[in-house]
């Protein structure tokens, strides 16, 4: 779709680095709007198991590419999104939660991500549910690659410390023995590898805004995002 094609409700792109809080702000300012919410980062995540489940090595560019479109153009993997829900991602016809939300597919995701084909395998799947507007999508690159021509753009950060300790505190329920320390060095790994990476580096698209949330309650960026979303419907 051309930037000049007028949606009468808009695409919302939500990007930034891990832990910084894209996945709760997205998910409620679909609920408040009623808009469709799509996660592109379970996507990947999504790749990342796929991957266990095939038995092949995420270091393994050609195979991961390889199974990753067999899997969309089979649909042994897709995505369900609905208005003001929470996306339920499904591979071999089995809905995945739990298993999208560990470190270790987190981990794979990072990795995944940055190969040409699976990006590739997973554009058009991601496009599909936008086209028409009234979508809030959240990942690395959905304001410059996914939906360039979305009319919003935020792109969401904090400072990395503030991102681990935030998700230490999500760990410390499943896992009391995480460690800060350890959380911290692996969100600047993360963050190294999403911003180095030669595909669709992670970035602010050039006419995003930059919301530091830092210093801000979730309550306070959703109000924002909403905000600035009601300013740009037609009708």
């Amino acid at each position: 779709m051309s930037k000049n094609t007028v949606r009468s409700h808009p695409v919302i792109a939500l990007d930034g680095p891990a832990g910084a809080g894209k996945s709760t702000v997205a998910m409620r300012v679909a609920q408040a709007l009623g808009y469709v919410l799509v996660d592109t980062g379970a996507l990947y995540r999504a790749v990342g198991v796929l991957a266990q489940r095939r038995r092949v090595r995420t270091d393994d560019v050609a195979r991961v590419e390889q199974i990753t479109m067999q899997a969309v153009e089979s649909h042994a993997l897709k995505m369900v999104a609905r208005a003001g829900a929470t996306p339920i991602v499904w591979i071999d016809g089995e809905p995945q939660t739990d298993a999208l939300r560990t470190p270790e597919a987190s981990h794979a995701a990072s990795i995944v991500s940055g190969y040409p084909g699976v990006r590739a395998a997973l554009l058009a799947l991601q496009r599909s549910f936008g086209s028409d507007g009234g979508v809030v999508l959240e990942g690395r690159d959905i304001g410059t690659v996914v939906f360039p021509d979305a009319e919003i753009k935020f792109f969401i950060t904090a400072s990395d410390t503030e991102r681990a300790h935030r998700r230490h505190q999500e760990l410390l329920q499943k896992d009391p023995s995480s460690q800060l320390s350890q959380v911290l060095a692996a969100v600047r790994e993360r963050d190294s590898r999403d911003a180095s990476r030669d595909i669709a580096p992670m970035k602010p698209a050039e006419d995003a805004v930059v919301l530091d949330t830092s210093a801000m309650s979730v309550e306070e960026v959703v109000a924002v995002v909403v905000q600035a979303a009601i300013g740009a419907q037609t009708v």
